[in-house]
């Protein structure tokens, strides 16, 4: 495995490794990019079949909370970690305190919170050895229902886009992953009305959303073909993929996984051309980003609450520029969320005219500057690149 072309494929800034194995304790940290303030993104726990995965999942998340945070107006970086290993562990105190001191080693560059496999007792763990984690008991706490309210959110402007209305009542809505998300999303659109067909792993949670909510349950593998009107991906990436894409039978994919296309590049024109609607994934799902932002700053919960409902009007916006200029969404988005990250660098470029600068001082900020190239503009060479070409809106997931 080459680290340093995985890293410079992604244009990352930095991926950390630590390892105890007496606790069995493997971590690694990824940072994309700091341009807009520190890389905020959650630790995710998972048995990965080698490290390979393991790092290529850190650095793809990782790029995804870059855009995420750029798009939704969020004045932070793009960074994740990932801790490889059976996420049903008895002794989860040594690891996620572990896992405090990785994150505390990067002194603020790095602010963790929960993802896949975590919760909030995990993160008052991390706080035992780190002041850079949100997310715990008495603050923000789960993000899972400010992440299923911007992803209902999400699936009605998608609505409104493909049926002239965002009414969801009647709508048959397939959900592929009922953790504390999916479920959440669930009562949302049971709520209104909409039909529901699920499918989990765990039979339990089916059970209960089958239960509470009249859903229909499927097999995992079933869920791509059933015809419907909204397929919500709300469990792992990679799911529309050269397999599963000719198998949908819905008009939009609007879910809460993250890095949802296995590759953005190929898929994200696949759904485009079939006229499936597709809701790019770090946009509609930043509810859990805008939560725990929200610790940081102070806001109340219905701050967060309101500002994850704006993911509708955003998401209108990026259809509306996808169809102007002939993009896919996915593109689109990519693009609104570089131009504000090259907005930001063009500010900080501003400074160096500045006068009452140091020599010293110009030249750590020529230091940063060279390291913002890795967002070029259309005609811009990016150091490395064979092309400029690829200036425009780059697919996160390539």
């Amino acid at each position: 495995m080459e680290l340093f072309e995985l890293m410079s494929e992604r244009r990352h800034e930095q991926l950390v490794f630590w390892n105890d194995p007496d606790l069995g304790y493997r971590g690694i940290i990824a940072i994309h990019d700091t341009t807009m303030g520190p890389a905020l993104g959650g630790t995710r726990y998972w048995n990965y079949g080698n490290d390979r995965e393991a790092v290529i999942d850190a650095l793809r998340l990782s790029r995804g909370m870059t855009y995420k945070a750029a798009i939704t107006g969020l004045n932070l970086g793009g960074g994740k970690s990932v801790i490889w290993g059976d996420n049903r562990k008895a002794n989860r105190e040594m690891i996620f305190r572990a896992h405090g001191r990785a994150v505390d080693s990067l002194h603020g560059r790095y602010i963790t919170a929960e993802d896949v496999g975590t919760s909030p007792d995990d993160m008052e763990y991390i706080s035992m050895e780190t002041e850079y984690v949100v997310g715990r008991h008495g603050r923000s706490g789960d993000p899972s229902p400010i992440t299923a309210y911007g992803v209902y959110h999400g699936i009605k402007a998608c609505a409104a886009i493909k049926y002239g209305s965002d009414g969801l009542e009647g709508r048959h809505v397939t959900v592929q992953g009922l953790g504390h998300v999916g479920y959440y999303l669930c009562a949302h659109l049971a709520e209104e009305g909409a039909k529901l067909t699920v499918t989990d792993l765990d039979a339990e949670r089916v059970a209960r959303v089958a239960e509470e909510f009249g859903a229909r349950a499927v097999g995992a593998d079933d869920i791509y073909s059933v015809d419907a009107d909204v397929f919500a991906p709300c469990a792992m990436g990679a799911v529309i993929n050269d397999e599963t894409i000719d198998m949908l039978k819905v008009d939009i994919v609007a879910g809460a996984a993250n890095n949802q296309l296995a590759r953005g590049l190929v898929h994200g024109p696949a759904l485009h051309q079939r006229g499936i609607l597709y809701a790019p994934d770090y946009v509609i799902n930043a509810g859990g980003l805008i939560n725990v932002y929200g610790e940081l700053n102070d806001w109340t919960a219905d701050r967060s609450k309101w500002k994850a409902g704006e993911i509708y009007g955003t998401l209108l916006r990026i259809f509306e520029l996808a169809k102007s200029d002939g993009l896919g969404p996915h593109l689109a988005a990519n693009k609104v969320a570089e131009a504000r990250i090259l907005e930001a660098i063009d500010n900080l470029r501003a400074v160096l005219t500045r006068p009452g600068f140091s020599a010293d001082e110009i030249a750590v900020l020529r230091g940063l500057f060279a390291s913002f190239d890795r967002f070029s503009r259309p005609g811009q060479r990016v150091p490395g690149e064979k092309s400029a070409a690829r200036g425009k809106a780059r697919g996160i997931e390539e």
